[in-house]
This record gives C-alpha cells, sequence and structure tokens, in this order.
C-alpha cells in the first residue's frame, strides 16, 4: 500500500497544525492572486493612459472575449476525470503504466483548451502569423546559405528583417519547422501538433526526474498538478511548449546519469542542454538547474569523473554544428539585444514588467504552486531534520525559481512569459507535492485555466 506524504511542516498530522499549514496556504495563495489583481489593473491604467505595455489585457497577451467551443466540453471532462481519479490514479498506479497515463491526460488536457477556439484559430494558424517561424520556411531553401546569413537579418532595419520570433531566438527553433516541412509535415496544424504532443513529454520528465532525485512518492504527489497546469493554456499555442520539453529531458537524462552511472544519459542530456541553447536564448540559464542536478548527485559524480566529460562533450556537439555551419550564437544574441529594445521592448516599462512578469507565473502555475513555493520554503528553512527526497525536491524547485527570477531581473523578458517561462514553470510545480488536500488544490488549478481559455482570447 502507498504511504501518505507527510507534510511539509512539523507536527502537521495534528488538527492544530492542519489548520494553521491550512491558512498559511490560503495566505499564499491569497497573496498571489493579489498580484494577479493589482498587475491587471495598475497594467489596464497604464496601458490606457501611456500605451506602453503593448498587450490588450495586462498582464498577458491577449484580449477579453468570452466564449466556448468545440473543446469546451472535452476540456470540462479531463478536469474532473483529473480532479476526482487523478490523486488515487497517481498513488496506485504501476510506475510504467503512470507515465503514459500522464503523457496522454497532459495531451487531452492541453489539446482540448486549445480546441476552445477552435481547429484553425487554436491550432492551425497560431505559428503562420507574421511573427511566427512558418513565415520563413522558404527562406531556408538552402540551409548552410540561411545559416551564414541569418544574423545580417536580425535587427529591425536590415533588408529582410526576420519576423520576431525568428530573430529573437537561435536557428534551432526555426529549423526544426524547416525539417518537419521538409519530412512532408507542413502546414500549422502539423507544426501545432508537434508543439503539443512533444510539449506534453515534459510532464513526464519531470516526473521521471523527481522519482531519481528525491523519490517516487513524492513525484506521484506532483503528477496530478503537472498534468493539470494552468500552463497548458499556452502549451497548445506556442513553440514554447516544445522548449520546455526539451529543457525538462536535460534535466532528467542527467538526473538518470548521476543516480545510475549512465554515461549515454550524460551525454544525451549535454546534447539536448546544447540543442537547448539553440532553441532559445534565454533558456542557457537552465545551466542552473544542471548545476543543481550535479549538485544532488555530487556524492556520484566525484566517483565518476567520466560522467561531467560525457555530459560536457555531448553539449559541445550542437554549439559546435552551427559554428561550422557558419552561425555566431554571441553575435546573434548581441544583435538580438539591439533589435529587442528597436522594438515594443525598448518602451515597455521595466517597473511595471518585473513585477508583472511574476503576476504571469501565478497564471501559468496556479494557485496551488503559490501555496506549494511556501511549503517548499519551510521545508528549506526548517530546523530539524526533514525527510532527504523532500529536501532534494525542494532545492530542485527552488533553484528553478532562481533561474527565473535572473531571467526577469535581466529585462529581456518584459512581457509575454506567459509562454516565454513555461519551461521554468514545469520546474515549479512540483512544490505542489507538498499540499495536503490535493483535490481542492486540484480544482482550483482547473477552474483556472478553464475561465482563462473562456474568457480571454489569447495571443498565443
Amino acid at each position: 500500500m502507498t504511504r501518505t506524504l507527510p507534510s511539509a511542516e512539523p507536527r502537521a498530522t495534528r488538527s492544530g497544525g492542519t489548520s494553521r499549514d491550512l491558512r498559511r496556504d490560503l495566505y499564499a495563495a491569497g497573496a498571489a492572486a493579489l498580484l494577479v489583481t493589482a498587475a491587471v489593473l495598475i497594467g489596464r491604467h497604464i496601458q490606457d493612459t501611456r500605451h506602453t505595455l503593448f498587450v490588450s489585457w495586462p498582464p498577458v497577451l491577449g484580449s477579453w472575449g468570452p466564449h466556448i467551443g468545440p473543446g469546451t466540453p472535452a476540456a470540462v471532462l479531463v478536469a474532473a476525470f483529473t480532479v476526482v481519479y487523478g490523486p488515487d490514479l497517481a498513488a496506485r498506479l504501476p510506475w510504467r503504466t503512470l507515465l503514459p497515463l500522464a503523457w496522454a491526460t497532459n495531451t487531452a488536457w492541453i489539446l482540448s483548451l486549445a480546441l476552445i477556439d477552435g481547429w484553425h484559430h487554436g491550432i492551425a494558424v497560431r505559428l503562420t502569423t507574421r511573427h511566427e517561424y512558418l513565415q520563413v520556411i522558404d527562406r531556408f531553401h538552402d540551409i548552410p546559405a540561411a545559416l551564414r546569413d541569418f544574423t545580417h537579418h536580425i535587427l529591425l532595419h536590415s533588408p529582410d528583417n526576420w519576423p520576431a520570433h525568428v530573430a529573437g531566438h537561435p536557428p534551432a527553433a526555426t529549423l526544426t519547422f524547416v525539417l518537419l516541412d521538409r519530412f512532408g509535415l507542413r502546414g500549422g496544424g502539423w507544426a501545432g501538433m508537434w508543439c503539443i504532443t512533444v510539449g506534453a513529454t515534459a510532464c513526464v520528465a519531470v516526473l521521471v526526474a523527481i522519482r531519481a532525485l528525491a523519490e517516487e512518492r513524492l513525484a506521484r504527489r506532483a503528477a496530478p498538478f503537472l498534468v493539470l497546469a494552468p500552463a497548458a493554456v499556452w502549451m497548445g499555442t506556442s513553440a514554447d511548449a516544445y522548449f520546455a520539453a526539451v529543457a525538462a529531458w536535460t534535466v532528467t537524462l542527467l538526473a538518470l546519469a548521476v543516480t545510475r552511472g549512465s554515461l549515454p544519459a550524460a551525454t544525451a542530456s549535454g546534447l539536448l542542454f546544447g540543442l537547448t541553447c539553440y532553441l532559445s536564448y534565454g533558456l542557457t540559464l537552465f545551466a542552473l538547474i544542471v548545476a543543481a542536478v550535479l549538485l544532488l548527485g555530487r556524492h556520484r559524480v566525484r566517483q565518476r569523473p567520466a560522467l561531467i566529460a560525457a555530459l560536457l562533450a555531448g553539449a559541445a556537439v550542437v554549439p559546435t554544428a552551427f559554428t561550422l555551419a557558419g552561425f555566431d550564437w554571441w553575435e546573434a544574441y548581441r544583435l538580438l539585444v539591439t533589435r529587442y529594445y528597436q522594438g515594443a521592448g525598448g518602451t515597455r516599462p521595466y517597473g511595471y514588467w518585473v513585477w508583472a512578469n511574476l503576476a504571469c507565473t501565478v497564471l501559468i502555475t496556479g494557485l496551488a504552486t503559490a501555496a506549494g513555493l511556501r511549503r517548499t520554503g519551510t521545508v528549506l528553512l526548517r530546523k530539524d531534520s526533514p525527510e532527504r527526497g523532500a529536501v532534494r525536491l525542494a532545492l530542485l524547485v527552488a533553484v528553478a525559481l532562481l533561474a527565473l527570477l535572473v531571467a526577469d531581473l535581466s529585462g529581456m523578458s518584459k512581457a509575454e512569459t506567459e509562454r516565454i517561462w513555461l519551461p521554468f514553470a514545469m520546474w515549479l510545480l512540483p512544490a505542489c507535492a507538498f499540499l495536503t488536500r490535493p483535490r481542492a488544490w486540484l480544482t482550483a488549478q482547473a477552474v483556472l485555466a478553464l475561465l482563462l481559455n473562456h474568457l480571454l482570447m489569447t495571443g498565443w
């Protein structure tokens, strides 16, 4: 029989302690809700008076538009199924059954939310708009030449400048969709389904990493929250879901490498980390999470220095290939910073977005995660001896939060972080494993996602 996870706080099994812990959880969730409310009201005032935010419904890119659609019944059904049966199934199913079920349910959740806007508007055209990757497929008929010439089209006033998302990312992002097109999977429908099906594997990757680094019981507690995350609202509509999956598997393969002493896993992790850095400049911050995994497995890594050598060798593959092809990552990033400030990034006020971005994080991770992060801090600050697995999970979540905060302070993510920070959000959600009353918190997560998708016409 699966044991019940002890609370993250001491003496929480007593009725008084449980009541006190729940009140603190609710305070944390209430503070998160107030942050979102402030971001909406203050953002609305700034946009109406100064017009400097460049979003219609701050703090997210979207517009007010209550609606229902073909995906509505399915989304409600998936949410209800996960709330009612998710915690029990996660606790009792064999591990090898739980992982594919988590992926399938998360895929259904993402897909049904996207289909609330219909197949055409919800999926098929999302990656074909004027800012997106599919706009430039025809310009990559000669891939080596396009890579050599890539940096010449980043600046806003350069000849044939790239669309915003192409210019804003290293070319591995665009090349993914170019290769899909070459393999016959042409158009926005295939591109959208690629992002959904691959993106949903991030849920599985995080579960495997938690089991390897902390313990299986915590992974099982986190599973329903990873499946039913409000982040799904944006994972079905942007390439950042795909980026989140690649980054997640980078961490997971390294976790398997340091816990099993697997050189192939370390090499594969390095290979994916190199790819991650060439999908999004900002995801180089995943180096912090990679370092945390090495720290958590340091007693094994010291015994196997070949693991680090394998990791570094794998990490060199993608950068070497792109450099030999003529793409200069550092030069491209330098030009991107210039372009960023040529456009909306140069006008959007840092003083608003530096905290409103965190409100966006609340919307993609939910109020349950806010409460879970409170408990994460409690685990790390306890003076007595908490469970070793709980401390390991808390450290992993804390480092992911640190990486997100560094991204925030950099000023290179002013707005649109509801999609840009999806890769980091996946590693905050496991904090929900520390919560009691999982069904109540899951209900809050589901309601938030359904309200967001039915009340707003999101930009991604």
